[in-house]
């Protein structure tokens, strides 16, 4: 990232069935179901929807919920790996579906665009402990249905929180384990009140000490609603949010580094002290706050007919620190200075702090109709975005001369309008058969002004950044689902566009910032249930038009730059099974076999890093972070109020970079996990005791899931010598985190 604000609230007040601490519901709100059920077709897929999706659902949260990250909760659905900076699955995390990271995800939470405006990034640090508020989770795969917020360039992911309760309740939990990491979360109902209201709210902290050197993590998060609920609306307010205070541990380490310091070494923060040891700075962290307010209100209008309506605002503040040794002061803003012996100093080590100031605000709303063979929703939002972006020096190394540590070295501002207006429907005819058909328009108007963070030797001044773009995309989806006794079948067609990002503005060079990028999304799928077991298959072909990756190619500012590729694509078959022998068993498997490719791709290498690029023809060559296999399993088992899982996942090699070259590949991993619960029942005064404990990667692999990499070359005489680089993220080796969880 390194940290710009992810963040974004806006609602489609999606479906809540009632799922609140208790387990049985008042008959009143039975009554109020059917309306909350059909706020979802806004941005959920059903089985009539000619799409690819797997649900995580409540109970299988309630199971496996012990304060990891959701990537790391969801890690083990079709196409899916999931990263992490610190090794144990807390702190700064990622995720990435059929290849592609969170920038090319769509995550909504109750169909809010959780991605950053202007980053497309999702940084789930920032909301800590979410799954304790969480219904459910959907994951689309592909282009998905039309939603609000960032194009789907590989999934959607869409989260529902808690519904209202509407009956009286509390519930405690607590988790301790490996590395110092621990939860402690408490949630209250009031249940309803005054036959229409009811209040519900949850508390969390969640710290680690990470696997990997000082990466902590220290996080609260909060999350409350105000509901008023009737037979035809249902009103809530919402509020959630997190503040954090993370180590960075976002370098990484050379394998080099690891044979010498260890597997948990890492670099960031590090220095000389001044007598000369290795020292690591104590504030190298990143601190954030977020807050999101969602006002959302639902209305049966009849005759089949729902309204739908979501204001929102999102508040996200924060900077993160960093020593650095050796910088340039000229880049910062500083002049250079002489020390006591009378020698000019250029470069120093320094404290800097960037900071983000983030305003998201909008509206969203929806009108549904429901009737005997066709369903359809007509929908759009207005949203607005307002990032502050800004730098400062707080201290330098034998500095002579005034330091005012609030001067900013760098400072810009930017700002974007989103727009988008949508139709979908699904019409039911013969026997079993739903054409679907999803037609968006979406209008993006993005500037950024300013001075950026990087200093151009051409002006001796940092970069002024004058960005003015705007876009337009249809984006049209059409396909057809046969359903009939345990079979679904289904097959569709949809096309994406993805603006570029901050960065390929902030970093690029002016005269030729980057073009949009398009996807046609193919898609075919088929599936069989019975009581027994269940199958699928799908096949997918993913045709992108001037991707946007990496080439090695740098800007004018020394910035790495991506580039518009004209063709590039990611093709494979989903498998999926699930058998059920016997009722208190069953085994579940997905597999994923893909091919990622990029089209007659043009590696570029500089000299020294810097200057002189060299050009190498790779031909066709593997997307970065795309493996060709990912295979998940797991053997579940749940007698009376006993149940356990013994999971795997394997992922195949996978590379750095998109030249294929052996310094920056990831070797291949298996990592198993034993998850063991009892939930105690018949207790006095208490609904439920559940006792959980998870044996993380059971049999001790010690694996790579995420890293970078890097090249150059020097001359020796004539002869260029290429060299590169690569750092890698290590994983935890076995690990244990335990739960307690009270339900009153």
């Amino acid at each position: 990232m390194k940290h710009q604000l992810r963040f974004g609230a806006a609602a489609i007040v999606a479906a809540l069935p009632v799922c609140g601490f208790a387990a049985d519901n008042s008959a009143q709100a039975d009554s109020v179901i059917n309306l909350e059920e059909v706020v979802a077709v806004a941005n959920r897929a059903s089985a009539t929807t000619p799409v690819a999706f797997t649900n995580f659902s409540f109970q299988e949260i309630q199971q496996q919920n012990d304060g990891r990250d959701i990537p790391f909760l969801i890690g083990q659905m079709p196409s899916i790996v999931t990263t992490g900076d610190a090794g144990g699955g807390i702190g700064y995390s990622g995720i990435r579906v059929r290849g592609t990271d969170a920038s090319r995800i769509n995550i909504t939470a109750n169909g809010v665009p959780i991605n950053d405006s202007e980053s497309h990034n999702v940084y789930w640090v920032n909301m800590p402990d979410l799954a304790s508020s969480l219904r459910d989770i959907q994951v689309q795969r592909g282009a998905g249905t039309s939603t609000n917020g960032a194009g789907a360039f590989g999934a959607s992911i869409n989260m529902l929180t808690d519904a209202p309760s509407y009956d009286r309740g509390a519930m405690v939990s607590a988790s301790y384990g490996s590395y110092n990491t621990n939860r402690q979360t408490v949630k209250v109902a009031s249940g309803l009140f005054n036959d229409h209201w009811s209040v519900d709210a949850r508390f969390s902290h969640i710290g680690s000490d990470g696997y990997i050197d000082r990466a902590f993590s220290e996080l609260w998060s909060y999350m409350g609603q105000l509901a008023y609920t009737s037979a035809n609306t249902q009103v809530r307010l919402l509020a959630f949010g997190g503040k954090e205070r993370t180590y960075m541990a976002w370098d990484y380490a050379s394998l080099d580094d690891m044979a010498e310091f260890g597997r948990t070494y890492n670099p960031c923060g590090e220095y000389t002290a001044a007598d000369g040891s290795t020292a690591y700075y104590d504030d190298q962290c990143d601190n954030f706050v977020q807050h999101h307010l969602q006002l959302l209100a639902a209305q049966s209008l009849g005759r089949g007919w729902r309204l739908n309506l979501a204001l929102h605002y999102t508040k996200g503040d924060g900077y993160y620190e960093q020593y650095k040794t050796g910088r340039t002061l000229v880049e910062y803003g500083l002049q250079p200075f002489y020390d006591a012996d009378g020698n000019k100093v250029k470069k120093s080590d320094l404290i800097r702090l960037k900071f983000n100031d983030n305003d998201f605000g909008g509206g969203i709303f929806n009108f549904n109709y429901e009737g005997s063979n066709l369903r359809a929703v007509i929908g759009g939002g207005l949203n607005w975005h307002r990032g502050n972006h800004f730098g400062e020096i707080q201290w330098v190394r034998n500095y002579v001369g005034a330091l005012d540590a609030h001067q900013r070295y760098y400072d810009n501002v930017g700002r974007k309008f989103d727009s988008n207006i949508f139709a979908r429907a699904d019409y039911s005819f013969g026997s079993g058969f739903t054409a679907y058909a999803d037609m968006q328009v979406r209008h993006i108007d993005y500037s950024i002004r300013g001075v950026s963070d990087n200093y151009d030797y051409n002006i001796e001044g940092p970069a002024q950044l004058d960005v003015d773009e705007n876009y337009t995309f249809f984006n049209p989806k059409a396909g057809l689902t046969w359903m009939q006794g345990g079979h679904r079948a289904y097959a569709s067609f949809s096309v994406a566009h993805k603006e570029p990002v901050r960065d390929n503005f902030t970093d690029g060079d002016p005269d030729k910032y980057p073009s949009a990028e398009r996807l046609f999304d193919y898609e075919l799928g088929y599936s069989y249930s019975n009581n027994l077991f269940t199958v699928g298959a799908g096949l997918y072909f993913m045709d992108y038009k001037d991707q946007l990756v990496v080439t090695g190619q740098l800007s004018d500012t020394g910035n790495p730059l991506s580039v518009n590729i004209p063709d590039s694509y990611r093709a494979g078959i989903e498998l999926q099974a699930q058998v059920r022998p016997v009722t208190w068993f069953d085994w579940t498997f997905n597999a994923t076999f893909s091919r990622n490719r990029i089209k007659d791709f043009v590696e570029y290498i500089y000299e020294n890093e810097w200057a002189n690029p060299i050009t190498f023809d790779r031909g066709d060559t593997p997307i970065a972070f795309s493996p060709d296999v990912i295979l998940n399993t797991a053997f579940n088992f749940h007698v009376a109020d006993f149940d356990a899982s013994l999971s795997g996942q394997f992922v195949s090699e996978q590379y750095m970079n998109n030249a294929k070259t052996e310094e920056a590949k990831l070797d291949s991993y298996f990592v198993s996990n034993l998850r063991l619960g009892y939930t105690f029942r018949n207790i006095p005064s208490v609904k439920a005791l559940r006792l959980g404990v998870t044996v993380y990667n059971l049999f001790n692999e010690k694996y790579f899931n995420n890293g970078y990499a890097g090249a150059g070359y020097y001359k020796d005489g004539d002869e260029n010598v290429i060299y590169r680089y690569a750092g890698y993220a290590a994983q935890a080796p076995t690990n244990v985190l335990a739960t307690v969880t009270l339900t009153f």
